[in-house]
């Protein structure tokens, strides 16, 4: 029999010291969101199944751990992403006829983790514009992403900007406008995982209608890189309206990116579709040097809010800050937190003392009888002793 403190795999308890930084990440973020002029929401951790999976595709269902309602009998879900449960915010709940910025931050539950060392149990934080169809607001939440990045001391950025239009543009111009939702799932995936093989085999079969469409998927996913992988792209891709506008909107992007942040690294991957299947136009994922995962993905997902009975132009991105803790974790290690030591006792000067501390922001950690030696994640730098009469702050 197993142990009874044994976790179920990738689910982890987050330790004192972690758990501070995490939670002063939490902080920074949500005031970075904040000086934005975005709004603080808390959707339910559950909900009805078809609320909060309808349109958001395959990917994200097969991530939802169910169960049955003992109250109603309905099946219910443990949110995998809180984006559809926003979208329900807006459309329902707050049905403004402006434009709405949100934003969240609470735990998600994967059945299955996102790679081998992911916690199937995220900490999501993320913030959405809803009502605006202009890329002024992908341009926003972009460089809301990086600024939450910079503030929290993360280094070596790099951004990778994509559009979900070009694929849909390239299999229109190869005459494959409406394929079924299997053929398009495994063509997402083939592209996204850059698989040449899969291309071919789909080029040989559900798209053998399509003349030379493994070529050009194949040369899709070749497009990576600097500036000049969009004038590739406008050489090698079919001509279709959609295709012109992706790179269109990746240009005018690119070029605002850098005209805020002349050191910021852009660039582009036009076959990454990574996420879930309700992204509808630009997309961007931001990268640190050293750490082969994105840590922030968004994007604009214009049709999230048309399953509510609202389709509403939408744009956002959303993040782990477990892992923003880790990585940071990781390059700084984990700072002990300043402290002041104080005796326990019942002079009532004393504990005056304590509780000034305190109110002025310093930690105090009182030392209970018989726990002198004691070690904790603070650092106690100072100690609170009596001199001459008063309670005083002295250095160790």
């Amino acid at each position: 029999m197993s142990s009874a403190w044994l976790l179920p795999e990738h689910i982890a308890d987050v330790l004192p010291a972690q758990a501070r930084r995490v939670e002063e990440l939490r902080r920074v973020w949500l005031d970075a969101a904040r000086g934005y002029g975005y709004e603080l929401v808390m959707p339910p951790l559950l909900e009805h199944l078809d609320s909060l999976l309808t349109g958001t595709g395959h990917e994200l269902d097969l991530r939802t751990f169910k169960l049955v309602d003992q109250l109603s009998g309905r099946t219910l879900g443990v949110r995998a992403d809180a984006t559809p449960q926003v979208a329900r915010i807006d459309a329902h709940l707050l049905n403004r006829e402006g434009l709405t910025r949100l934003c969240y931050c609470g735990p998600v539950l994967h059945t299955r983790p996102a790679s081998p060392q992911a916690s199937r149990e995220p900490l999501q934080l993320g913030a959405e514009i809803y009502g605006h169809a202009g890329l002024e607001a992908d341009l926003e939440v972009t460089e809301l992403a990086l600024e939450g990045l910079q503030a929290s001391g993360v280094t070596g950025l790099v951004i990778d900007l994509a559009d979900v239009r070009l694929v849909q543009g390239v299999l229109a111009g190869l005459g494959l406008p409406h394929l079924d939702d299997a053929t398009h799932a495994a063509v997402v995936g083939a592209l996204t995982d850059k698989d040449v093989g899969e291309l071919h085999d789909l080029a040989q079969g559900p798209l053998a209608s399509a003349a030379g469409a493994a070529d050009v998927l194949v040369t899709l996913t070749t497009l990576y890189g600097d500036d000049t992988t969009l004038d590739k792209a406008r050489a090698v891709l079919p001509k279709h309206p959609l295709v012109d506008a992706a790179l269109n909107d990746l240009a005018w992007l690119s070029r605002h990116l850098r005209q805020a942040q002349p050191d910021l690294r852009v660039g582009f991957d036009l076959s990454d579709l990574s996420g879930y299947a309700y992204y509808s136009g630009t997309r961007f994922a931001i990268y640190a040097e050293g750490h082969a995962d994105a840590l922030v993905r968004g994007g604009r997902y214009d049709e999230v809010g048309a399953v509510f009975g609202r389709r509403r132009p939408a744009v956002g991105f959303s993040l782990d800050l477990k892992i923003i803790a880790e990585l940071l974790a990781g390059r700084q290690g984990l700072a002990v937190r300043p402290a002041v030591r104080a005796p326990w006792g019942g002079d009532p000067a004393l504990r005056q003392a304590v509780r000034a501390l305190r109110g002025q922001g310093h930690t105090v950690v009182c030392v209970l009888p018989g726990h002198e030696h004691d070690v904790q994640e603070f650092d106690c730098d100072r100690e609170l002793a009596l001199i001459d009469g008063r309670w005083q702050v002295r250095p160790i």
